[in-house]
Protein backbone atom coordinates (compact mmCIF):
# COMPACT_ATOMS: atom_id res chain seq x y z
CA UNK A 1 0.00 0.00 0.00
CA UNK A 2 2.64 1.95 1.06
CA UNK A 3 4.61 1.88 -2.19
CA UNK A 4 1.63 2.27 -4.52
CA UNK A 5 1.46 5.52 -3.00
CA UNK A 6 4.91 6.98 -3.41
CA UNK A 7 4.37 5.94 -6.75
CA UNK A 8 0.97 7.90 -7.04
CA UNK A 9 2.56 10.83 -5.51
CA UNK A 10 5.52 10.68 -7.66
CA UNK A 11 3.20 10.05 -10.87
CA UNK A 12 0.98 13.66 -9.57
CA UNK A 13 4.60 15.62 -9.59
CA UNK A 14 5.49 14.26 -13.12
CA UNK A 15 1.93 15.70 -14.07
CA UNK A 16 2.72 18.86 -12.03
CA UNK A 17 6.09 19.47 -14.09
CA UNK A 18 5.00 18.80 -17.18
CA UNK A 19 2.21 21.51 -16.29
CA UNK A 20 4.57 24.00 -15.09
CA UNK A 21 6.99 23.02 -18.46
CA UNK A 22 4.32 24.06 -20.94
CA UNK A 23 2.58 26.99 -18.73
CA UNK A 24 5.28 28.91 -16.95
CA UNK A 25 2.98 32.16 -17.14
CA UNK A 26 -1.17 32.46 -15.98
CA UNK A 27 -2.94 31.60 -18.38
CA UNK A 28 -5.19 28.80 -20.18
CA UNK A 29 -4.05 26.96 -23.26
CA UNK A 30 -4.81 23.83 -25.81
CA UNK A 31 -2.79 21.03 -26.03
CA UNK A 32 -2.11 18.79 -28.74
CA UNK A 33 -4.52 16.95 -27.81
CA UNK A 34 -7.99 17.50 -28.41
CA UNK A 35 -10.63 18.59 -25.58
CA UNK A 36 -7.12 18.84 -23.61
CA UNK A 37 -6.15 22.45 -21.86
CA UNK A 38 -3.40 23.23 -19.22
CA UNK A 39 -4.11 26.21 -16.67
CA UNK A 40 -1.96 28.42 -14.36
CA UNK A 41 -3.93 31.10 -11.93
CA UNK A 42 -2.12 33.10 -9.90
CA UNK A 43 -4.76 35.79 -8.33
CA UNK A 44 -7.89 35.38 -6.30
CA UNK A 45 -11.14 35.44 -8.42
CA UNK A 46 -14.28 35.19 -6.45
CA UNK A 47 -16.57 32.43 -8.49
CA UNK A 48 -18.63 34.21 -11.31
CA UNK A 49 -20.88 32.75 -13.59
CA UNK A 50 -20.08 29.56 -15.71
CA UNK A 51 -21.52 27.02 -17.99
CA UNK A 52 -19.14 23.90 -17.55
CA UNK A 53 -19.72 20.88 -20.47
CA UNK A 54 -19.18 16.98 -19.76
CA UNK A 55 -15.81 17.46 -18.18
CA UNK A 56 -13.25 16.56 -15.62
CA UNK A 57 -11.16 19.00 -14.06
CA UNK A 58 -7.63 17.73 -11.80
CA UNK A 59 -5.79 19.94 -9.90
CA UNK A 60 -1.98 19.67 -8.82
CA UNK A 61 -1.70 22.53 -7.25
CA UNK A 62 -3.96 24.99 -5.15
CA UNK A 63 -7.21 24.51 -5.40
CA UNK A 64 -10.66 25.46 -6.81
CA UNK A 65 -14.52 26.07 -6.25
CA UNK A 66 -17.36 25.42 -8.24
CA UNK A 67 -20.83 26.21 -6.83
CA UNK A 68 -24.27 24.73 -7.86
CA UNK A 69 -27.57 25.71 -6.41
CA UNK A 70 -25.61 27.00 -3.23
CA UNK A 71 -23.18 23.90 -2.77
CA UNK A 72 -19.82 24.87 -2.64
CA UNK A 73 -17.63 22.29 -4.09
CA UNK A 74 -13.91 23.09 -2.94
CA UNK A 75 -10.93 20.49 -4.58
CA UNK A 76 -7.24 20.59 -5.07
CA UNK A 77 -4.96 18.22 -5.54
CA UNK A 78 -6.51 14.99 -3.56
CA UNK A 79 -9.91 15.06 -5.25
CA UNK A 80 -10.73 15.64 -9.26
CA UNK A 81 -13.71 16.87 -10.29
CA UNK A 82 -16.45 15.32 -12.37
CA UNK A 83 -19.40 17.54 -14.28
CA UNK A 84 -21.51 14.20 -16.34
CA UNK A 85 -23.58 16.78 -17.88
CA UNK A 86 -24.29 20.29 -18.79
CA UNK A 87 -24.22 22.30 -16.09
CA UNK A 88 -25.17 26.22 -15.37
CA UNK A 89 -22.85 27.00 -12.29
CA UNK A 90 -20.50 29.47 -10.40
CA UNK A 91 -17.02 29.02 -10.25
CA UNK A 92 -13.87 30.57 -9.30
CA UNK A 93 -10.16 30.61 -7.82
CA UNK A 94 -10.75 32.16 -4.18
CA UNK A 95 -7.01 31.24 -2.95
CA UNK A 96 -4.89 31.60 -5.95
CA UNK A 97 -1.99 33.83 -5.82
CA UNK A 98 1.73 34.00 -7.12
CA UNK A 99 3.11 32.39 -4.35
CA UNK A 100 0.53 29.43 -4.21
CA UNK A 101 -0.42 29.15 -7.97
CA UNK A 102 -3.37 26.90 -9.23
CA UNK A 103 -2.43 24.39 -11.53
CA UNK A 104 -4.15 22.36 -13.66
CA UNK A 105 -5.89 20.13 -16.43
CA UNK A 106 -9.23 20.46 -17.95
CA UNK A 107 -10.32 17.18 -20.15
CA UNK A 108 -13.64 17.95 -22.13
CA UNK A 109 -15.74 14.01 -22.31
CA UNK A 110 -16.70 13.09 -25.75
CA UNK A 111 -20.05 12.13 -25.69
CA UNK A 112 -19.92 9.47 -27.96
CA UNK A 113 -16.80 7.53 -26.33
CA UNK A 114 -18.71 7.65 -23.03
CA UNK A 115 -21.53 6.18 -24.14
CA UNK A 116 -19.54 3.38 -25.83
CA UNK A 117 -17.10 2.44 -22.74
CA UNK A 118 -20.51 2.94 -20.60
CA UNK A 119 -21.99 0.01 -22.54
CA UNK A 120 -18.92 -2.10 -22.84
CA UNK A 121 -18.36 -2.06 -18.85
CA UNK A 122 -22.34 -2.99 -18.62
CA UNK A 123 -21.91 -5.61 -20.77
CA UNK A 124 -18.61 -7.10 -19.12
CA UNK A 125 -20.43 -6.73 -15.86
CA UNK A 126 -23.27 -9.13 -17.22
CA UNK A 127 -25.66 -5.93 -16.08
CA UNK A 128 -24.82 -6.04 -12.89
CA UNK A 129 -27.39 -3.45 -11.01
CA UNK A 130 -25.14 -2.40 -8.80
CA UNK A 131 -23.41 -0.61 -11.63
CA UNK A 132 -26.60 1.29 -12.52
CA UNK A 133 -27.71 2.02 -8.57
CA UNK A 134 -27.44 5.25 -6.29
CA UNK A 135 -28.86 8.43 -7.28
CA UNK A 136 -27.03 10.62 -10.22
CA UNK A 137 -24.77 13.34 -8.84
CA UNK A 138 -24.70 16.72 -11.07
CA UNK A 139 -21.18 17.28 -9.71
CA UNK A 140 -18.98 14.49 -7.93
CA UNK A 141 -15.57 14.66 -6.21
CA UNK A 142 -13.43 11.96 -6.84
CA UNK A 143 -10.15 10.60 -5.09
CA UNK A 144 -6.93 10.33 -7.62
CA UNK A 145 -7.00 6.39 -7.61
CA UNK A 146 -3.90 5.16 -9.31
CA UNK A 147 -6.23 4.25 -12.53
CA UNK A 148 -6.79 7.55 -12.70
CA UNK A 149 -3.24 9.10 -12.01
CA UNK A 150 -1.64 6.70 -14.12
CA UNK A 151 -4.25 7.06 -17.39
CA UNK A 152 -3.39 10.96 -16.99
CA UNK A 153 0.01 11.03 -17.04
CA UNK A 154 -0.02 8.61 -19.87
CA UNK A 155 -2.26 10.76 -22.19
CA UNK A 156 -0.14 14.22 -21.23
CA UNK A 157 2.97 12.14 -21.69
CA UNK A 158 1.94 12.01 -25.41
CA UNK A 159 2.86 15.48 -25.74
CA UNK A 160 6.50 15.50 -25.98
CA UNK A 161 6.27 13.12 -29.30
CA UNK A 162 4.34 14.33 -31.94
CA UNK A 163 3.78 10.81 -33.46
CA UNK A 164 3.18 8.96 -30.33
CA UNK A 165 0.10 11.59 -29.79
CA UNK A 166 -0.96 10.75 -33.77
CA UNK A 167 -0.86 7.26 -33.31
CA UNK A 168 -1.76 6.61 -29.52
CA UNK A 169 -3.60 9.77 -28.90
CA UNK A 170 -7.31 8.15 -28.94
CA UNK A 171 -6.48 5.26 -27.14
CA UNK A 172 -4.87 6.73 -23.92
CA UNK A 173 -8.12 9.08 -23.97
CA UNK A 174 -10.08 6.42 -24.07
CA UNK A 175 -7.85 4.50 -21.00
CA UNK A 176 -8.47 7.83 -19.17
CA UNK A 177 -12.34 7.80 -19.43
CA UNK A 178 -12.04 4.36 -18.60
CA UNK A 179 -10.80 5.12 -15.41
CA UNK A 180 -13.14 8.00 -14.48
CA UNK A 181 -16.35 5.75 -15.38
CA UNK A 182 -14.21 3.14 -13.02
CA UNK A 183 -13.59 5.39 -10.18
CA UNK A 184 -15.24 6.95 -7.24
CA UNK A 185 -17.10 9.04 -9.38
CA UNK A 186 -18.13 6.42 -12.19
CA UNK A 187 -21.80 5.70 -10.84
CA UNK A 188 -22.31 9.57 -12.01
CA UNK A 189 -20.71 9.28 -15.09
CA UNK A 190 -22.60 6.01 -15.61
CA UNK A 191 -26.19 7.16 -15.33
CA UNK A 192 -25.03 10.14 -17.24
CA UNK A 193 -23.69 8.36 -20.06
CA UNK A 194 -25.36 5.11 -19.91
CA UNK A 195 -28.38 3.39 -20.38
CA UNK A 196 -31.34 5.57 -18.36
CA UNK A 197 -29.42 8.74 -19.38
CA UNK A 198 -32.73 10.60 -20.27
CA UNK A 199 -32.14 13.80 -18.26
CA UNK A 200 -28.59 14.07 -20.08
CA UNK A 201 -29.97 14.08 -23.15
CA UNK A 202 -32.69 16.46 -22.22
CA UNK A 203 -29.98 18.74 -21.30
CA UNK A 204 -28.77 18.69 -24.83
CA UNK A 205 -31.85 19.35 -26.08
CA UNK A 206 -32.24 22.03 -23.55
CA UNK A 207 -28.89 23.55 -24.07
CA UNK A 208 -29.25 22.92 -28.40
CA UNK A 209 -32.58 25.12 -28.36
CA UNK A 210 -31.80 28.01 -25.22
CA UNK A 211 -32.86 30.92 -27.46
CA UNK A 212 -36.16 28.99 -28.25
CA UNK A 213 -39.25 28.95 -25.48
CA UNK A 214 -38.89 25.50 -24.14
CA UNK A 215 -41.24 24.18 -21.69
CA UNK A 216 -41.23 21.17 -19.35
CA UNK A 217 -43.65 19.70 -21.36
CA UNK A 218 -41.50 19.87 -24.20
CA UNK A 219 -38.41 18.31 -22.05
CA UNK A 220 -40.72 15.65 -21.19
CA UNK A 221 -42.00 15.03 -24.55
CA UNK A 222 -38.51 14.51 -25.54
CA UNK A 223 -37.59 12.14 -23.28
CA UNK A 224 -40.54 10.22 -23.65
CA UNK A 225 -41.91 10.78 -19.52
CA UNK A 226 -45.02 11.86 -18.07
CA UNK A 227 -44.04 15.75 -16.74
CA UNK A 228 -44.21 14.48 -13.29
CA UNK A 229 -41.96 11.49 -13.17
CA UNK A 230 -40.00 13.82 -15.31
CA UNK A 231 -39.58 16.73 -13.30
CA UNK A 232 -38.93 14.76 -10.10
CA UNK A 233 -36.10 12.69 -12.19
CA UNK A 234 -34.55 16.27 -13.37
CA UNK A 235 -34.49 17.67 -9.95
CA UNK A 236 -32.62 14.36 -8.24
CA UNK A 237 -30.11 14.44 -11.02
CA UNK A 238 -29.20 18.64 -11.03
CA UNK A 239 -30.62 19.71 -8.10
CA UNK A 240 -32.49 22.23 -10.20
CA UNK A 241 -36.32 22.49 -11.17
CA UNK A 242 -36.82 22.08 -15.31
CA UNK A 243 -37.41 25.88 -15.13
CA UNK A 244 -34.71 27.14 -12.76
CA UNK A 245 -32.37 24.72 -14.95
CA UNK A 246 -33.25 26.65 -17.74
CA UNK A 247 -33.34 29.64 -16.45
CA UNK A 248 -30.11 29.04 -15.42
CA UNK A 249 -28.61 28.40 -18.45
CA UNK A 250 -30.13 31.60 -20.01
CA UNK A 251 -28.72 33.85 -17.86
CA UNK A 252 -24.99 31.98 -16.94
CA UNK A 253 -24.45 31.84 -20.97
CA UNK A 254 -25.61 35.99 -21.06
CA UNK A 255 -23.75 36.34 -18.09
CA UNK A 256 -20.55 35.23 -20.05
CA UNK A 257 -21.79 36.71 -23.46
CA UNK A 258 -21.40 40.00 -21.90
CA UNK A 259 -18.21 39.42 -19.81
CA UNK A 260 -16.89 38.37 -23.73
CA UNK A 261 -17.87 42.15 -24.42
CA UNK A 262 -21.48 41.58 -26.10
CA UNK A 263 -24.18 44.29 -25.76
CA UNK A 264 -26.59 43.64 -22.61
CA UNK A 265 -29.76 43.56 -25.19
CA UNK A 266 -27.51 41.02 -27.84
CA UNK A 267 -26.73 38.64 -25.05
CA UNK A 268 -29.93 38.97 -23.63
CA UNK A 269 -31.81 38.14 -27.48
CA UNK A 270 -29.04 35.18 -27.83
CA UNK A 271 -30.55 33.18 -25.08
CA UNK A 272 -33.95 33.71 -25.72
CA UNK A 273 -35.33 36.73 -24.02
CA UNK A 274 -37.50 39.14 -26.03
CA UNK A 275 -38.34 41.70 -23.67
CA UNK A 276 -35.21 43.52 -21.92
CA UNK A 277 -36.83 44.19 -18.44
CA UNK A 278 -37.96 40.88 -17.95
CA UNK A 279 -33.91 39.76 -18.79
CA UNK A 280 -32.54 42.45 -16.53
CA UNK A 281 -34.89 41.99 -13.39
CA UNK A 282 -33.88 38.29 -13.23
CA UNK A 283 -30.53 39.14 -13.89
CA UNK A 284 -30.10 41.21 -10.79
CA UNK A 285 -32.65 39.11 -8.79
CA UNK A 286 -29.88 35.69 -9.69
CA UNK A 287 -26.47 37.78 -9.45
CA UNK A 288 -27.23 40.75 -7.29
CA UNK A 289 -26.80 43.16 -9.85
CA UNK A 290 -27.84 44.72 -13.12
CA UNK A 291 -26.18 43.60 -16.42
CA UNK A 292 -24.80 46.71 -16.89
CA UNK A 293 -23.16 46.85 -13.18
CA UNK A 294 -21.64 43.13 -14.39
CA UNK A 295 -20.51 44.41 -17.87
CA UNK A 296 -18.26 47.02 -16.15
CA UNK A 297 -17.68 44.96 -13.18
CA UNK A 298 -16.43 41.89 -15.59
CA UNK A 299 -14.26 44.29 -18.14
CA UNK A 300 -11.26 43.18 -15.38
CA UNK A 301 -8.95 41.02 -15.41
CA UNK A 302 -9.44 37.78 -17.83
CA UNK A 303 -11.09 34.76 -15.65
CA UNK A 304 -10.81 31.36 -15.93
CA UNK A 305 -14.02 29.07 -15.20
Amino acid sequence: MKVLCQLECMNKDQIKDLIERRLPKAGLVDTALKGVQLFRVTEAMPCVPAVYEPTVVAILSGSKEAVLEGEHHVYGSDKYLLCPMTLPVEAGTPLASKDDPLLGVVITLEPRMMRELTMEIEAAAGGNKQLRDGAPSALALASWDSGFTQALLRLLDLLDNPVDLEVLGQGRMRELCYAVLMGEAGASARRAFGVGNEIARTIDYVSNHLNEQVTIDDMADHVGMSRAVFHRRFKEATTMSPIQFVKSMRLNNAAMKIAEGKTVSEAAWDVGYQSASQFSREFKRMYGQSPRQWSHAAQGPERMA
